[in-house]
Parts: C-alpha cells; sequence; structure tokens
C-alpha cells in the first residue's frame, strides 16, 4: 500500500505557481499513514527507493514543463499525524513553507526509519529529505531555519 501510494504521487501533475504558493501547497502535497503491520512488512530501503523514483518522475516533469526556477521535491515524518509526507513546490531546499524548524538532508533513510519505527514521539528537529528538481545543478548547501508559509 504505502509503495503503491509513493508511486502514484508520481503520477499527480504537479502545480509550480512561484506567484501563489499556498495553492501550490495545497495541489502538490501529500500524505500517507500505514498500519504496523505495513510498516513492519516494508524495508527502510524499499521506501527510500521508491521515493527517489518519484522524486526523478517530478524531476523529467518539472523540465518537460520547461520550468527554469527553483523547484523542490520534499519527504518528511509527521510525527503527531503518523504520517509520511511530501510535497513539490517552486522554492529551494533552504525556503521550504514548513511553520517549524527543519533541517534540509541528504539522506532519506533517517525520514523513513523514524515513520517506520514504533511511533514513540522523539523531540527534535523536523528532518525533512529535499530533491532538487528545478532550476540550476548547483551544490546543495544545508541549512536550518524556521520558514514562514
Amino acid at each position: 500500500m504505502l509503495l503503491t501510494w509513493i508511486a502514484e504521487v508520481a503520477d499527480e501533475t504537479s502545480t509550480l505557481e512561484p506567484e501563489d504558493r499556498p495553492v501550490e501547497w495545497e495541489t502538490n502535497t501529500w500524505w500517507c499513514g500505514a498500519a504496523d503491520e505495513d510498516r513492519k512488512s516494508l524495508s527502510t530501503a524499499a521506501v527510500v527507493a521508491a521515493f527517489e523514483r518519484t522524486a526523478a518522475a517530478i524531476r523529467k516533469h518539472v523540465r518537460e514543463l520547461g520550468f527554469s526556477d527553483a523547484a523542490t521535491f520534499c519527504v518528511w515524518h509527521d510525527e503527531q499525524a503518523g504520517q509520511l509526507r511530501c510535497s513539490t513546490g517552486s522554492v529551494p531546499h533552504d525556503a521550504l513553507p514548513l511553520t517549524s524548524a527543519y533541517v534540509a538532508c541528504d539522506d532519506l533513510a533517517p525520514v523513513v526509519e523514524a515513520y517506520m519505527a514504533d511511533g514513540r514521539p522523539e523531540v527534535t528537529s523536523l528532518r525533512v529529505r529535499t530533491s532538487r528538481v528545478g532550476g540550476s545543478d548547483r551544490p546543495k548547501t544545508r541549512k536550518r531555519g524556521a520558514v514562514r508559509p
């Protein structure tokens, strides 16, 4: 179920509207919760690979649109909701419209591992895996900060 959901995100039409970020966020944000049995039946590597395929498909779609500005696909674990969430937006990875402080990271495994774990809350900065899907191919930098919606 979870892997199917991740694959379906890649098939959805993304809206890249730099002038209307709330519409972007509403249209391009997806979430999924899975039963404990489903979480236990999957490996972290399988879930990470599924998200990597989805990011590649979204990257291709963004390029086909001719969108050359910054665009980012991100994945995070919403601990309070017990969900994996992902979104695509016309923002660089260090300007995501999240209301909590977050740490952009290059490794999706810790994000997925936190979701796949037994659900005990952990009070840390929000970890968000980002993939550049538009704009320049400059190397990623890591920044920490709160972003206003």
